[in-house]
């Protein structure tokens, strides 16, 4: 029996449209999940228009729901298991998902929560341990009214980091201070201390402004590039004591740092803002704010009910 899903089509509008596809027939190490929530992230926008996923593949990568049937070589949560994931063709309503991909989601966090969760708070948390962070180090987040940026924000500020959050207007400020940042900038206005470490989701001049900011040993992570415009280095600019930029991605199962990031949430030591939720029969509509930048966190669909 098909299963309704969200899947490219570059003729569509945002290059995405609902169709039905085979049920997934899930592999021995793999789960089978009934999906009652997905996250919407800018990559996602970024694959359906770049042809790095082909035309009529299932778009997205964050999902929560329930368990369906366990893996069938023993390895991950049984049936009927609330669990979250990060994996490949998540936004459909039944996913097969490798057991290391996902993790519990405890009694105590919502599922539309959960679902926020994977790609950007995988990417914080990772980015953020590349980095070397560490009690009082100097931690500059860019792009920080984001799902990225917010995740970083709190997780630094916990981590015992003197925090500064840069967003791109004034509205885009609000709830920074709440989740943890020292100081809250608009651009990189009034910054003129090195920091240790830079978490940029913006790319571009703002990138190589934050690099001439970055302390000698420090670290730059680079885990999106908002802003589309071109980062261009003056000559020399990358000649003087040791600093490093670095490309990040997400390589590997994230399923362990899932399940540090869903206990943090469930605990309320990690909150999970939510700027948008509907179902999915509104994608134009929630793609349109994103990429607008008009959601503060993350963006949560549901699946809609069969036509």
């Amino acid at each position: 029996m098909p299963v309704r899903a969200l899947v490219v089509d570059p003729s569509a509008p945002e290059a995405v449209r609902a169709a039905d596809v085979p049920d997934p027939v899930p592999g021995p190490g793999q789960v089978l999940v009934d999906v009652s929530h997905v996250s919407l992230n800018r990559g996602d926008l970024n694959d359906a228009r770049s042809g790095r996923i082909p035309a009529g593949a299932v778009l997205g990568s964050d999902a929560a729901g329930v368990v369906v049937r366990a893996a069938a070589d023993g390895t991950g949560p049984t049936a009927g298991t609330r669990v979250v994931a990060l994996t490949g063709g998540a936004f459909a309503e039944r996913i097969a998902v490798d057991a290391a991909a996902l993790a519990e989601v405890p009694a105590e966090l919502d599922p539309a929560r959960a679902a926020a969760l994977p790609v950007a708070g995988v990417a914080a948390l990772r980015s953020l341990r590349a980095a070397g962070l560490a009690p009082g180090k100097r931690v500059l987040v860019t792009g920080a009214s984001g799902g990225v940026g917010r995740y970083a924000v709190q997780l630094a500020a916990r981590a015992g980091a003197h925090v500064i959050a840069s967003v791109g207007s004034a509205p885009r400020r609000e709830g920074l201070a709440r989740a943890g940042a020292d100081e809250v900038l608009i651009g990189l206005e009034g910054l003129h201390r090195p920091v240790d470490i830079v978490i940029d989701g913006v790319g571009g001049p703002q990138l190589v402004a934050a690099w001439n900011l970055l302390a000698p040993g420090g670290s730059l992570q680079s885990v999106g590039w908002a802003s589309g415009e071109s980062a261009v280095f003056p000559p020399y600019a990358t000649v003087g004591p040791a600093k490093s930029l670095t490309s990040f991605v997400i390589d590997g199962a994230a399923g362990a740092d899932l399940a540090v990031l869903a206990g943090l949430a469930a605990e309320g030591a990690l909150t999970v803002d939510i700027g948008w939720q509907g179902p999915w029969d509104r994608f134009e509509e929630a793609a349109t704010a994103l990429r607008d930048r008009r959601i503060n966190g993350k963006a949560v669909l549901t699946p809609a009910p069969q036509p």
